[in-house]
């Protein structure tokens, strides 16, 4: 009666696996509400700033990027959590990482926008086995009147937006970590090692040292033997 049937229905979820027994915590019913309440409030706060434009993913820059990489990261880690591994808790907790990574996007222009009405709609379509009834009024909010959410099909991740133009590598010294760079996917061994030894990170800890070996594990780590 306090919270209603889809806030019960993501904390039995969200608390415990389905094989297991379920302890009762209305400090955690408390939570998933908050939670239910924050997606409604960004939700109505995105739609009344006025229509999104369509997403030109031409003119999308590293952060938007960045963002909609998550998106399709999460897209493709509920569907295997809850169709493959019956993972419900850890689906949940993955849509909540996107609403905390939404949160700290402030970006408010056109394409900034479309990436953020996409996650939204995303984070909607993830959580309606779940949360039906709120899952329903809010992709209503979001332009579907016309649309049965019931009806459409389980998103599915695309590829192009799962691939990385860069990665973070950390940099060690004789085993220790110094720093991390980053680096362009594409970029060349002998690239990769002038960024690890320009790092003021590194190249403080390699002062009145000579670099007898380097090597490179390429989009993990660069191991710098130094003596």
């Amino acid at each position: 009666e306090a919270y209603g049937a889809d806030t019960v229905r993501l904390f039995s979820m969200f608390a415990a696996p389905p094989e297991m027994s379920l302890e009762w915590s209305e400090a955690g019913v408390d939570g998933m509400a908050r939670f239910l309440r924050r997606l409604w409030r960004e939700i109505h706060a995105h739609v009344a700033a006025g229509p999104a434009p369509k997403l030109d993913l031409a003119k999308l820059d590293a952060k938007q990027k960045a963002l909609r990489r998550q998106v399709h990261a999460t897209i493709a880690k509920v569907g295997d959590d809850i169709g493959r591994r019956h993972a419900f808790n850890t689906a949940i907790a993955a849509v909540m990482e996107l609403l905390n990574a939404l949160g700290k996007f402030d970006d408010a222009s056109p394409a900034g926008r479309a990436v953020r009405l996409e996650a939204f709609e995303a984070a909607v379509l993830l959580l309606n086995p779940i949360t039906p009834h709120t899952s329903h009024a809010l992709w209503q909010a979001l332009g579907h009147a016309e649309t049965l959410i019931e009806d459409l099909h389980w998103p599915q991740a695309d590829p192009a937006a799962l691939e990385r133009e860069s990665a973070t590598l950390a940099v060690q010294i004789n085993g220790k970590l110094r720093g991390t760079i980053e680096v362009a996917v594409s970029a060349a061994r002998d690239e990769v090692e002038r960024l690890a030894l320009a790092d003021p990170g590194v190249a403080k800890f390699l002062e009145g040292q000579t670099v007898k070996k380097l090597i490179v594990v390429p989009g993990k780590i660069v191991n710098i033997v130094a003596g």
